[in-house]
């Protein structure tokens, strides 16, 4: 008897709140470590929150570089595409607000070594990694696609063919498998911010013609039921971004991994150098899963590696395929 089963992924784009803190937070952490003169040595844990004309930035920095914080929140804004308030944020008029400390010295005693292989985990966890043959870049297909969806509704907006769009927006991508293979789609939702002038059906058939169906392979999509393609199902999204929904950095982290098809350790990535497993195992642990898979050993990999703080070697791998 074949195993039938259905699994859902989402995603959301660079205007989502959660990503605009993400992308602060990275930005942060990417001009410490292109500056710093010694990068190795960088620390940093960097957090954000953005919210209604008002950016925090938090956490803990030790660096010798300089960082001018109000123009890079300000860039990355911008960038995104929230530059006027009648969008609801202004990267050029928020407010930006910095509560940043240098990392504890109880911390760096334990992880800071001459030597790099000899450099201690910043923290305790357990972090996975995975990989499968199923799509080509050996992701799983419904974040793969979710992905796709939003990264389309970007290019979309910033080249202007649909002028109408803006930067906030969610996708959602159901597959339908058998015996662990997919044969179709059973849903697709495409939640994306609008300017209030749009007529919905005009939306609604421009973001199927110009974002779903170029996206979704045809013989998927033809497998899913019309009534099960949802845009923007509430019927509007003027009001969206920071605005509509505070935002902060690693509230989005089954997003950044693999849709909830493998397990999570808990841990966000964004904000964060190397000496956080958090990022660093876990971004390890993808690479052995996925030459794992690209050699052709498996169809599917797991890897879970676990650390203590202070300590450079891990306390536990496991490899499950």
């Amino acid at each position: 008897m074949s195993r039938r089963y259905l699994f859902t992924s989402e995603s959301v784009s660079e205007g989502h709140p959660d990503k605009v803190a993400d992308q602060i937070s990275d930005a942060v952490l990417d001009a410490i470590l292109e500056r710093d003169p010694n990068p190795a040595r960088a620390r940093v844990a960097c957090e954000t929150l953005v919210k209604t004309g008002a950016v925090i930035v938090a956490g803990e920095i030790t660096t010798d570089a300089w960082v001018d914080l109000d123009e890079l929140v300000r860039g990355v804004i911008c960038d995104i595409g929230y530059t006027s308030s009648d969008v609801g944020f202004d990267g050029s008029t928020c407010a930006v607000m910095s509560l940043i400390g240098k990392q504890s010295s109880d911390i760096a005693q334990g992880v800071d070594r001459e030597a790099p292989e000899k450099q201690g985990a910043g923290d305790q966890g357990l972090m996975f990694g995975y990989a499968t043959n199923e799509t080509e870049v050996l992701m799983p297909a419904p974040i793969l696609y979710a992905h796709r969806l939003v990264q389309r509704q970007s290019e979309m907006r910033k080249e202007r063919i649909l002028p109408w769009l803006r930067p906030d927006a969610k996708s959602q991508i159901t597959f339908r498998y058998e015996d662990g293979r997919i044969v179709g789609i059973d849903a697709v939702v495409l939640s994306t911010q609008h300017d209030p002038d749009i007529e919905y059906n005009h939306l609604r058939e421009a973001v199927m013609e110009n974002i779903i169906m170029p996206v979704l392979p045809k013989e998927w999509l033809d497998t899913c039921p019309a009534d099960n393609i949802h845009i923007n199902p509430t019927g509007k999204f003027v009001i969206g971004g920071p605005v509509g929904d505070c935002g902060l950095t690693g509230r989005k982290i089954i997003v950044d991994t693999y849709g909830g098809m493998a397990r999570h350790g808990g841990g966000a990535f964004s904000g964060k150098d190397p000496s956080k497993v958090d990022r660093s195992a876990a971004y390890a642990g993808r690479y052995v899963a996925k030459n794992i898979v690209a050699a052709g050993l498996a169809d599917r990999c797991e890897i879970q590696v676990s650390y203590a703080i202070g300590v450079a070697e891990p306390t536990s791998i496991l490899v499950e395929t």
